[in-house]
């Protein structure tokens, strides 16, 4: 009995000498956590300020809010006489080996990231890059952006690639240059072929006059004389253009008499004896 009220004595007695610690532990976890309420409500006023990204915002703000509560425990933890070298080391020690799991897809986060904060493309761009993805921007999260190919496929393209590649975006551009290869017969004349397939650029409303369209001689082939074709278009008709006039060109050669020669050989036999 008696050394049950021994260690009941000493623990009240550690309890009491603890209570100012623990006091003004508590008081710090009071004003710590009211002040992390000030500091991302200040940070969220500062995002929507600048237009920061919806996406990037949220995410942004959760990384804030996870350390500071996290600082904020260490500290009161400290404060109450509360060993925390341990915990900091096992927090450190399991941040690490989820980095080293978790590695693709922390590039794709910190892609994700860069791609929201500096803008290469907004949602509604059509893009491309050399690893083959090309599409319509339809969402961009954290670790995947979605495209919309032209053939209606839904394509999720991993930001850590994204980020880290050259991007094409055909949308922020006011005009786009096409330019493509026709072959006429040597037998033709190039100055009435050229001043022909001007007149068809020249017609179409689409072609802008600046700059002005150029046609010029590319190359001597094997059967042809090689023609490139180059004009501006705006973006939205781009394709259009690039289809039709290659069409309408072939029409106006075709009703001039000026051939298009495709690749044929000439086979000359000779009889004799094999001998």
């Amino acid at each position: 009995m008696d050394k049950v009220q021994i260690g009941v004595g000493k623990m009240i007695e550690t309890i009491l000498i603890s209570l100012p610690k623990i006091a003004v532990g508590l008081a710090i976890l009071a004003v710590g956590s009211f002040a992390i309420k000030w500091i991302l409500r200040f940070i969220k006023l500062r995002f929507e300020k600048r237009n920061v990204d919806i996406s990037l915002r949220g995410f942004l703000i959760s990384i804030f809010r996870f350390a500071l509560y996290a600082l904020l425990l260490i500290t009161v933890a400290s404060t109450m006489g509360i060993q925390t070298t341990s915990f900091v080391a096992v927090f450190g020690a399991a941040g690490l080996a989820v980095g080293l799991a978790l590695q693709g897809s922390l590039s794709n986060l910190a892609g994700g990231v860069l791609i929201l904060i500096f803008k290469p493309f907004k949602v509604g761009d059509y893009i491309s890059n050399p690893a083959g993805t090309a599409g319509t921007v339809e969402r961009i999260d954290i670790l995947y952006t979605s495209l919309r190919t032209a053939d209606g496929i839904s394509v999720y393209s991993p930001n850590g690639t994204l980020a880290n590649s050259v991007i094409s975006n055909f949308t922020n551009i006011t005009q786009r240059r096409f330019d493509f290869t026709i072959g006429i017969s040597y037998d033709a004349n190039i100055k009435e072929a050229r001043e022909l397939m001007m007149e068809v650029l020249m017609k179409d409303g689409r072609v802008l006059s600046a700059p002005k369209p150029d046609i010029f001689v590319k190359g001597l082939g094997e059967s042809s004389v090689d023609m490139t074709v180059r004009g501006w278009t705006a973006p939205a008709d781009y394709w259009q253009v690039f289809y039709e006039i290659q069409e309408k060109l072939k029409v106006a050669l075709d009703q001039h008499k000026i051939e298009i020669p495709f690749p044929q050989r000439d086979l000359h036999i000779v009889k004799g004896n094999l001998e």
